[in-house]
């Protein structure tokens, strides 16, 4: 092809379910990008199909049958099309999302005193599965694009179910977990003494095949949202794009969600239950441990059963063709992008950097993708904290408010996946019409976030922090003259509601020397530093003291935050697919993959890998009392400053929100489609196939505003 001219059309030859079948290139299987300063051709009339070009010059789209080699038996076929390509791609993603986002965050705690290691270490092992990411997401949607997709799949099966089975190892080889003497809760609560002392265990390696696990499942999730979520765009019509991509979206948010439920089950079995020891402790001994392991055991089967399925795909699905015959480029017009006509272009490594260098030129989409960064800045962030927020905001426990932020956060992020996909494609709206939509739920999510202003609660009174005990006692010191002689440990959290409705650190904080066996929650009595209740106690309650947990708080504005909140995780993930979809359509077809993997890593960079280490900073300057151990190091918070927090994460979240409406909103007026009027270039990642003017029919499919 020379300037605009270009060939005739060819015949298209239709797919069919039978072998593999090299089909000549043909306007309907090719990207169309406008050729700039060119004549327009004059119509011809028509003219007898030409003769194919050699076979050097053919575009070689595999349609062929599902299966392998000559094996093909026609059970397999009725899986050989979208739909039973989308089946299996969102088993992957719950997997990946169950292990990732699921299992791994839910096991931390229970590492952690397995295996005696740090926070500051397990933080390390949660962020290897982002480094892996980012190391490897432009290589592999680079080379993986002129690949074979849906074994790309299949080695992401593999590469996530050998992560699941690595990351399990540590239980198999470390021994029997010793959980020492039983620990006593009420005062004088003797040997519980600790001393500061420096152990070094060899536990503490184990640290490393963690870290190892993390870096397989990266290797792992890199072509499953690149490279998968590509391959579902070429396979389906544009204005079914967005619905397909929108469920296979969903389905990782619905992964997390099982994983939780899953693990925080699991837990419940003691750790060395494989092992065949009776114990004689429940889940309420601090030295409990749960089987953390069995649920990386289940995912490693289940991520290789799934090799199979995907590699039995072609490299093409059949009718993909004649789906590509009926779209129209989309891609942003950048008269200042470099443009290449080697048909071997993107074959080699050496191409990598020029490929690279195109993509970054194009200024819309560097918008979306710093936008979804910034939208993943929050959500990472509250997906993290958000159930430490509804603990302490509204006085729940630890577990009931882990509940709750799943029930928010979930079935909202799933909602708004699809939701916002089902919208797109309803409406068939085009590349700028999409970024519009996004740009709107933007800001409605903006004016939702400020709902942590008006539903915040105060702190309820806590004995040693904000409230004296029985007037003696320094604020800000959990001793006082009720408790000296107790000794007990600071860091031995287990909040105990007293009667006088103050609540205390512990029941051996509060002074309290007996507990009523057997009961639920936990009674205690005889108890030092309670005050008398203004009420007159009945006689049932006349000897308890206090119960186990927080006391009930006064503030009623739980139902209002869990019900706006939910509405804008609707709209803060309604944004998510039709940005996707946004950045897939205004690229050069040949650099979707590449372009996905850029902003998978700039979503990593800016969002998910800072979002959690930006709020956790914030959460902590709200911080009131500390965990200090015998050697003087700072731990765990235990008591925050409610209103501060609340104030904190508004700040966060409304300037992240307008960082995304300003990205958002340069994008759409940087964007330039195709002009209508000039010769389009339909090209192939392989040939160029015909030049033709397409006035008419560009401006039915636009609709822009």
């Amino acid at each position: 092809m020379e300037g605009a001219r270009g060939v005739d059309n060819l015949a298209f030859v239709p797919s069919s379910p039978g072998p593999n079948r090299h089909l000549p290139a043909s306007p309907a299987e090719v990207e169309v990008s406008v050729a700039t300063g060119a004549e327009e051709e004059p119509k011809r009339p028509p003219q007898p199909p030409p003769q194919p070009p050699p076979p050097s010059q053919q575009l070689e789209l595999e349609e062929g049958p599902c299966g392998w080699g000559r094996f093909t038996p026609d059970c397999l076929q009725r899986c050989n099309n979208p739909k039973g390509f989308l089946f299996h791609y969102c088993l992957l993603a719950i997997i990946q999302g169950i292990v990732v986002n699921g299992l791994v965050n839910i096991s931390i705690s229970t590492i952690e005193k397995r295996y005696e290691l740090k926070s500051s270490l397990t933080g390390l092992v949660s962020s290897s599965y982002d480094i892996s990411f980012c190391l490897l997401s432009l290589f592999v949607s680079f080379f993986g694009e002129k690949g074979h997709k849906p074994r790309w799949l299949a080695f992401a099966s593999f590469m996530m179910g050998l992560g699941s089975l690595v990351y399990s190892l540590p239980h198999f080889t470390s021994g029997e977990y010793h959980f020492g003497s039983k620990f006593e809760d009420t005062c004088p609560a003797m040997g519980n003494t600790t001393s500061c002392k420096d152990t070094n265990s060899k536990l503490s390696s184990y640290l490393y095949v963690f870290i190892l696990g993390q870096l397989f499942l990266g290797v792992g999730g890199t072509p499953l949202y690149t490279l998968g979520t590509a391959f579902i765009d070429d396979s389906v019509a544009t204005h079914k794009s967005s619905l397909y991509i929108g469920i296979g979206f969903s389905m990782s948010v619905l992964g997390p969600a099982i994983g939780y439920v899953l693990g925080g089950q699991l837990l419940k079995i003691y750790i060395d239950a494989n092992m065949g020891k009776s114990i004689f402790m429940n889940e309420d001994d601090p030295r409990w441990l749960g089987a953390w392991w069995i649920g990386f055991i289940l995912s490693w089967l289940l991520s290789w059963s799934l090799i199979i399925p995907f590699s039995c795909f072609p490299k093409h699905l059949p009718g993909t063709a004649e789906t590509q015959a009926g779209k129209i480029s989309q891609a942003h017009h950048n008269e200042n992008a470099t443009e290449t006509t080697d048909k071997n272009f993107g074959k080699s490594i050496k191409d990598f950097p020029t490929a690279l260098k195109i993509l970054l030129k194009n200024p819309v989409f560097l918008c979306l993708a710093l936008s979804t960064s910034t939208e993943a800045l929050i959500t990472t962030g509250f997906a993290t904290f958000l159930p430490k927020f509804i603990e302490n905001q509204f006085g729940l426990s630890s577990s009931f408010a882990a509940t709750l932020g799943g029930v928010v956060l979930i079935p909202g992020a799933a909602v708004g996946q699809i939701l916002g996909g089902i919208i797109v494609s309803k409406f068939k709206m085009a590349c700028k019409n999409i970024m519009k939509f996004s740009l709107s739920m933007a800001i409605l999510s903006l004016l939702l976030s400020f709902i942590f202003i008006f539903a915040k609660c105060g702190n309820e009174p806590f004995a040693g922090v904000s409230e004296a005990y029985n007037g003696t006692g320094v604020l800000g010191n959990l001793t006082a003259p009720c408790n000296v002689n107790c000794n007990c440990l600071d860091s031995f959290y287990y909040p105990v509601c007293g009667r006088d409705g103050i609540q205390y650190f512990s029941p051996c904080i509060a002074g309290c020397k007996n507990s009523v066996p057997q009961s639920r929650p936990k009674a205690y009595y005889n108890c030092s530093c309670i005050g008398r209740t203004k009420e007159i106690p009945s006689a049932e309650t006349l000897s308890i003291e206090a119960k186990a947990g927080k006391c009930e708080i006064s503030c009623t504005n739980m139902p209002i935050f869990l019900g706006f909140f939910f509405i804008t995780v609707i709209f803060t993930f309604m944004a998510s697919t039709p940005i996707t979809v946004a950045i897939l359509r205004c690229v050069n077809n040949h650099q979707r993959s590449l372009a996905l993997g850029v902003q998978f890593v700039l979503v990593r960079l800016v969002g998910t890998i800072p979002g959690p280490i930006i709020f956790g900073f914030a959460i902590d300057s709200s911080c009131t009392l500390w965990n200090i151990n015998q050697c003087g190091i700072r731990g765990a918070c235990w008591i925050y400053d409610n209103i501060k927090m609340a104030f904190m994460l508004v700040g966060i979240s409304v300037g992240c929100k307008a960082l995304t409406i300003l990205f958002n909103g340069l994008a759409v007026f940087l964007y330039k489609p195709p002009p209508p009027g000039t010769n389009v270039t339909f090209e192939s990642d392989n040939v160029v196939v015909a030049s033709v003017p397409v006035e008419s029919e560009h401006s039915k499919t636009r609709h822009d505003g």
